[in-house]
């Protein structure tokens, strides 16, 4: 082949660099799908020990508290935040931690696989948000939420004779709206722009560990109940490092660097995560449609990212 020729085709189908954005939002909003969706591999067992939701909780937003400080101590970073930072990032514990708590009470009422693709309308619920604030998604974007969407639904779909109750359909709609509004302000806000992700992520979780230990006060609950050897502690503390620290962590990260619609679409690697966790861990079936559902997610993920370059 002719030199010159083969250099001017090479050169044709060259792919065009990722921006500095998209290097390191993308990988870090995979990296928040997949560890948020360990929390099966940790939660499963303390549920089956008999531990309380609102103890799983408390011990997760609290060591993940700790664990996040100390390493704040060390680095000499400071905790100062001025009084409408405080307010804000008050706010976006309150929607954590309440997209957290309506998702496990919705597994009261229906199926977690429901549960789990009804929570999955994130995206489009943010990609609405972001329309009304006048900033639109382009087609492509749309397209990609679309299609994890059914994706999502192939991965999760069950018997169709199997009841739906209202109830858990209006929790779970209330944890993706929460979890929504949580991303859009993160992305948003100006007054927390500045806020490194170590401090929003700290306070976030402060916010959460401080409702829950409310909430057992409240209810009387028994907060060691169930929780009676190492194996626990274990399964608590990566609660608290992965689904937790990392993940809301990388979350802010995503959303700082590619947006909030693209980073809510990154997610579906949460369903993906807890289904393989499912699959291997807890000998759950690994049906046609799940296979079928994470190659059409996966294909939709690739299709945005190399489609919206900048």
């Amino acid at each position: 082949m002719n030199k010159e020729y083969g250099n001017s085709i090479s050169t044709q189908y060259t792919m065009k660099p990722l921006s500095r954005n998209a290097i390191i939002g993308y990988p870090a909003g995979i990296i928040t799908g997949i560890t948020y969706g360990l929390n099966p591999l940790f939660a499963v067992p303390l549920i089956n020990q008999g531990v309380s939701i609102d103890s799983i909780l408390f011990f997760r937003y609290g060591l993940a508290v700790l664990i996040l400080g100390g390493f704040m101590v060390i680095s000499r970073q400071s905790f100062s935040l001025s009084w409408r930072q405080f307010r804000i990032l008050l706010l976006l514990g309150i929607l954590y931690t309440s997209s957290s708590l309506l998702l496990f009470e919705s597994y009261n009422y229906i199926a977690s696989g429901l549960a789990t693709t009804i929570v999955f309308l994130y995206p489009v619920i943010v990609a609405l948000i972001m329309v009304f604030l006048k900033v639109i998604p382009s087609w492509k974007v749309w397209i990609s939420i679309f299609a994890t969407f059914i994706g999502v639904i192939a991965m999760t779909h069950s018997d169709s004779t199997t009841a739906i109750n209202p109830t858990g359909i209006v929790l779970s709609l209330g944890s993706a709206t929460a979890y929504s509004i949580f991303i859009v302000i993160i992305n948003k806000n100006k007054a927390i722009a500045s806020i490194p992700n170590s401090l929003l992520t700290f306070y976030a979780l402060f916010v959460g560990a401080l409702i829950f230990i409310t909430r057992i006060l409240w209810t009387g609950t028994d907060i060691t109940s169930g929780i009676d050897n190492y194996f626990s502690w274990i399964n608590l503390i990566g609660l608290a490092l992965l689904p937790t620290i990392v993940s809301t962590a990388t979350l802010a990260v995503a959303t700082r660097n590619i947006g909030a619609t693209k980073a809510s679409v990154l997610g579906v690697f949460e369903p993906i995560t807890a289904i393989l966790i499912g699959t291997l861990v807890f000998n759950e079936p690994l049906t046609t449609g799940i296979i079928v559902g994470i190659i059409i997610s996966i294909a939709a993920i690739t299709f945005m990212i190399q489609t919206t370059k900048r």
